[in-house]
């Protein structure tokens, strides 16, 4: 590994700058300058020592003084160290006893190797006599294996030393400064210092890279590869660090030599210079050799991130292929159309390209492996997995497409084979009977016949056992290729009988008949030619059958376009809900959706995903299996009205939708969508489309109910058209009723909304004893009125600015009525727009005029059968309670013949007949007189089974109930009643009540006090 000659660099310096002393140690000792070293050499090359004049030199330490000799002798190199050192002791100004002390302490102590002592002898004579003196005697005393010279002068010492050697205190001319020296020695040694610690932390550093086991996963080696990179950032700034003060150190000690080129440094200061560049030399080696060992410990990192993400890529390639194999192995589709095939098809192209796109990774491993990837034996083998499944995926795929492909030419033959017969059919019903009555107008239809069967070897299935060897392989029961052929053979039958028929026709003599009738079939043939009655026999049984199979097509054209018109809309719905829907919880598309779009998918879509899931999963499969049968449809419609009903919440939600739309039309998002499906058209166009389509049932049902007369399934259709205009009207319906404002309760506990329109009111009421009309009484209010089945609203309806749904009207809530409490009479005044709604024995009174009868006939039919509902639940209710009273108060057969009209014939008008009475007899029925005019009868009447024409109801205007004013004076008792009719408008047969119906009324009255029925009178008004 490359990290070996890097730490060995690193072990290298460690070694070379160790030392047991620093001048940072011991500066303060070094500052008392009593020993330095100059800088010179003697003539050999030894270091020259210097002892300056230092008075207190007896009172050191002997500690400072082992010191700093210590450090001084371990300053020079190693071979000038090994020569010995030579001792300049300047005590010219000091006393023998200075000289001596001197001598013992450093014949002791000193830590290296001497060559020559020098002693410059005191100066004073007195002294110098007695050093050469006490010298001579005490010689031995200093124990001093080199000699001692003791010198008079400076002038001496120069025979021993040159003076370029010496400091200028000692006659010499070396500039010597010592500050600047322990300054140099101190930055060298930290500099060396920095220098060890960086090497000892890029060895720690290389150790650990090198220790490192590779990650097994993507996200752990590129973390991996970002810490380590961070650290060795961190080494490399320290690295430069050092370097800049290596670089600053070397400037500094080459200072003297750029101020003064002549300058001639010493070999102490040779010496640092070498130190320093030897330093500097050592830490460019290190940085250069652990560059090289980041850049293949990086490319190693990398080359193992690279080879994770081919795992991960690989797995997850490895699985999809898997899925492709698995899905386009058991694909065995032979598609129902060509269409369908092509569509097949198309899937299956796209994943055949899915597939071929994961040979990109292969493609990827083949530049790994050409860049000699360390893991290339892991690699190689995962590679050529892929291309083999790839091309496994690949052959299987072209056996099912060259399998569809033979599916989509049989599914041609027969679509053409289909489409033969159906425009043959077309042919024989666009053939009019009456024209091919005549000679000419049958050869004209034979030609026709004659050439349309000339194209018959250009589209007929001619051989049927040719079809089943050549196709053996894709037939399946979809194919129906017997039904096909068997369609051809009863198309040729028809063909033929055509044929036979229109040749007798034109082959026939025929006599000359006046054209007095202008249609075909009012001409009569002599009555004395037996052969013109045959014959017209056999046209009209020809022309009967023809009828039948005309409408076999049309069903069969009009159940194709419901199926076809159904796919469409499924795949439209689909298309929205994907294009658009998806896209909106799209993070690539975030940025392009306005605010006022947030979260607003439900309102933009409604329902619109649960209509798709119904229609695609259930009703679409639903109305594949009626594909033979049209006629009976109507069944599919029936079963699914309940499911069909969600499109009520989706038209409800419409103008919410609408509005959302408006605000948003022109934004980004929406025209992005557009852009990438192709669409002509905005969304607002396809969010119309589920009304269309709920709207577009009823037509197709009434299509196929058009041709399927006296059908099977006739009935079916009927029901499911009423059913379908039932959901229509309920989601019109419910379109306004959302649309009311101002109501305070809940709507939903008035019960099923009956009716909504608008119409003219009038409003009446009264005070006391006289009727008081409204102001306005002239000019109706116009009122929009919900019925439903516990109340009446008015409303007053509000148009609203905008467009679309926007422009939809509101409605202000006024005031209700409770359908409990209410009365109507259907003809008021004659009048047959009119009908009044009154309540309080007609204290208020709401005259209500439709726009046509046939409107008003609607509402008053609907509020009657909401009264009758109520007045049976009442009675139902009653029953019990009224039991014990029956036979108090129910009229023998006696007492109703014995009617007012017979005993008191005043109380009828003047010129009007009275009418038959019931004989003994027949006591079960009663003559019933209408009269809204009689007197001592309270103007009570009875609920009774008018006639249809009466609009099945007579007046039933309860006494309770009744204007005060047109009270006669008689109370009504029991066993005399006048049950009256419309005997204007009602026949004879109409005119009977039977006593069960006496029975009810009886009933009624017995519980008056504690329950008002519901009431609706027929004819005209009170005045």
């Amino acid at each position: 590994h490359s990290s070996d000659s890097y730490t060995h660099r690193s072990d290298e310096i460690m070694q070379q700058e160790s030392s047991p002393l620093c001048a940072a140690d011991i500066s303060l000792d070094l500052r008392k300058q009593f020993a330095f070293l100059s800088g010179g050499r003697g003539q050999n090359g030894s270091p020259i020592i210097i002892f300056p004049e230092y008075p207190t030199f007896g009172e050191l330490e002997e500690q400072e003084f082992h010191n700093v000799l210590t450090y001084l002798t371990s300053v020079p190199s190693l071979s000038s160290t090994g020569v010995g050192f030579i001792l300049v002791i300047d005590r010219r100004q000091d006393r023998w006893a200075s000289v001596k002390g001197t001598l013992l302490r450093i014949a002791g102590s000193f830590p290296g190797n001497l060559q020559l002592v020098l002693v410059l002898r005191p100066t004073a004579l007195f002294q110098r006599t007695i050093s050469d003196i006490f010298f001579k005697l005490n010689k031995d005393e200093f124990k001093m294996k080199v000699p001692v010279i003791m010198l008079s002068s400076v002038t001496e010492l120069h025979s021993y030393i040159d003076r370029t050697q010496l400091t200028q205190e000692l006659g010499g001319t070396q500039e010597y400064c010592h500050e600047k020296w322990i300054s140099h020695r101190t930055a060298i040694e930290g500099f060396a210092l920095m220098v060890k610690k960086t090497a000892q932390i890029l060895q720690s550093f290389g150790t650990e890279l090198a220790e490192t086991e590779l990650p097994n996963d993507v996200e752990a080696t590129s973390n991996l590869l970002i810490v380590h990179t961070e650290k060795k950032d961190k080494m490399k700034e320290d690295l430069r660090i050092a370097l800049c003060q290596g670089s600053r150190l070397l400037e500094s000690i080459n200072e003297p030599l750029v101020k003064d080129p002549d300058y001639t440094m010493n070999q102490d200061e040779l010496e640092n210079l070498a130190t320093v560049q030897r330093l500097l030399g050592q830490l460019d080696e290190t940085e250069t050799a652990f560059d090289d060992f980041w850049d293949k410990h990086q490319t190693k990192l990398e080359q193992c991130l690279q080879l994770r993400h081919f795992e991960q890529n690989f797995r997850e390639v490895r699985a999809h292929l898997d899925m492709v194999y698995d899905r386009v192995s058991g694909f065995s589709e032979v598609g129902i159309s060509p269409a369908h095939i092509e569509h097949i098809l198309k899937e299956l192209t796209n994943y055949e390209d899915r597939a071929y796109v994961t040979l990109a990774l292969a493609c990827d491993a083949d530049q790994l492996i050409e860049a000699s990837h360390y893991a290339v034996d892991s690699i190689l083998p995962k590679c050529s997995e892929l291309r083999a499944v790839c091309e496994e995926i690949s052959g299987v795929l072209e056996a099912k497409k060259t399998h569809l492909l033979k599916a989509m030419d049989l599914h041609q033959c027969l679509e053409k084979a289909t489409k033969w017969c159906e425009d043959g059919i077309y042919l024989l019903a666009s053939q009019p009977v009456d024209k091919c009555q005549s000679q000419d107008g049958a050869e004209s239809a034979l030609q026709e016949i004659e050439r349309y069967l000339e194209t018959a070897n250009q589209h007929k299935l001619t051989d049927l056992s040719g079809i089943w060897r050549d196709y053996e392989s894709v037939l399946t029961q979809d194919f129906r290729v017997d039904k096909v052929f068997q369609k051809q053979l009863s198309m040729q039958e028809m063909f033929e009988k055509r044929r036979f028929s229109l040749k007798k026709l034109a082959a026939k003599q025929t006599r000359p008949v006046q054209p007095v009738a202008p249609r075909p079939e009012a001409i009569k043939p002599p009555t004395s030619s037996p052969e013109m009655h045959l014959q017209n026999d056999s046209s009209r049984h020809t022309s009967v059958s023809d009828e039948e199979e005309n409408f076999a097509v049309l069903r069969r054209h009009v159940m194709n376009e419901l199926l076809e018109t159904e796919r469409a809309y499924v795949e439209e719905l689909l298309c929205v809900l994907e294009g658009y829907g998806a896209e909106m919880d799209n993070p690539a598309m975030a940025h392009l959706i306005p605010n006022t779009l947030l979260h607003k998918k439900d309102i933009l879509f409604g329902n619109m995903p649960e209509i798709y899931q119904f229609h695609k999963k259930t009703f679409l499969r639903e109305l594949e299996t009626y594909t033979d049968y049209p006629e009976l449809v109507g069944r599919c419609f029936l079963e699914r009205m309940t499911d069909l009903q969600i499109y009520e919440k989706y038209c409800q939600n419409k103008p919410r939708s609408e509005s959302l739309w408006r605000q948003c039309s022109d934004c980004a998002f929406f025209q992005e969508c557009q852009k990438k499906l192709e669409h002509k058209l905005g969304l607002d166009s396809y969010l119309l489309k589920p009304v269309q389509r709920i709207t577009k049932y009823q037509l197709l049902l009434k299509e196929l109910l058009k041709y399927s007369k006296g059908c099977e399934g006739a009935d079916y259709l009927q029901e499911a058209l009423s059913s379908i205009l039932g959901i229509l009207k309920a989601v019109n319906d419910s379109m306004h009723l959302i649309a009311i404002t101002g109501y305070e309760g809940n709507l939903s506990d008035l019960g099923r909304l009956m009716m909504q329109g608008s119409f003219s009111v009038w409003t009446e009421h009264k005070k006391g004893h006289v009727k008081v009309k409204d102001l306005a009484r002239f000019k109706p209010m116009q009122r929009h009125l919900f019925l439903h089945e516990k109340a009446l609203l008015f409303c007053k309806k509000r148009e609203e600015n905008g467009e679309g749904y926007e422009k939809a009207p509101s409605y202000s809530f006024k005031h209700s009525l409770s359908m409990s409490a209410v009365g109507i009479t259907e003809n008021p005044k004659g009048d047959n727009k009119k009908f009044e709604i009154w309540c309080n024995s007609r204290e208020e009174v709401y005259i209500v005029q439709a726009s046509t009868p046939e409107i008003k006939t609607a509402w008053v039919n609907e509020i009657r059968k909401v009264l009758t509902g109520q007045l049976k639940a009442y009675r139902a209710a009653s029953q019990q309670k009224s039991s014990d009273q029956i036979s108090q108060l129910t009229p023998t057969s006696t007492s109703l013949t014995q009617s007012p009209f017979k005993t008191n014939p005043k109380t009828l008008k003047k010129g009007e007949e009275k009418k038959t009475e019931p004989t003994a007899a027949d006591s079960s029925t009663a003559v019933l007189l209408k009269n809204d005019k009689v007197k001592g009868f309270s103007k009570a009447s009875l609920s009774v089974d008018a006639s249809e024409e009466n609009d099945g109801y007579s007046s039933a205007e309860d006494p309770m109930n009744s204007d005060p004013e047109d009270e006669g004076g008689r109370k009504l008792s029991p066993g005399r009643y006048v049950v009256v009719a419309d005997h204007d408008k009602s026949g004879p047969q109409e005119l009977t009540v039977k006593n069960s119906h006496i029975q009810d009324y009886v009933n009624t009255m017995t519980i008056l006090s504690s329950f008002t029925p519901p009431h609706v009178t027929h004819g005209k008004s009170p005045q």
